[in-house]
């Protein structure tokens, strides 16, 4: 069932069905930022200018990170003092380097996540098990 969520974005009005978007970033200063399925049109919200859609992104997180269902697989990646919440269902390849860290790259946008063992051991191990399980081949 699709998960329809009206959003005033730039003095625009958007429908957006949120089960379709495949990455938030919360950053720094307090802002989430999400991609238009089918683009790589960003979306900021602001949690002083926009309340409202605001705590309608946040319910959306909360509720769609504690599932795993089987086409979506959460999870939260810390990335250039950022945090992305993503599912990793929608990632369409990943890549491994010889110093061990793993690139992808979101769904609906063209930025690269980049997740090295050592700073980010959590959601490394999250992403080689969800590899595993999803393609039956080993990154490691």
């Amino acid at each position: 069932m699709a998960y329809w969520v009206k959003i005033l974005y730039e003095r625009k009005k958007y429908v957006v069905n949120f089960d379709r978007i495949n990455a938030f970033c919360y950053e720094q200063n307090g802002r989430v930022t999400f991609w238009l399925p089918d683009s790589a049109i960003p979306i900021v919200i602001n949690p002083q200018s926009n309340p409202q859609d605001y705590d309608k992104i946040l319910q959306y997180i909360e509720r769609v990170t504690g599932l795993e269902l089987e086409d979506t697989y959460w999870v939260k990646i810390i990335y250039e003092n950022n945090q992305y919440v993503i599912n990793l269902n929608c990632i369409s390849s990943f890549c491994q380097e010889s110093n061990g860290r793993i690139t992808f790259w979101l769904p609906d946008g063209t930025i690269p996540i980049i997740i090295n063992p050592a700073s980010n051991p959590e959601s490394y191990q999250k992403v080689l098990q969800y590899v595993q399980k999803a393609t039956g081949y080993s990154l490691s």
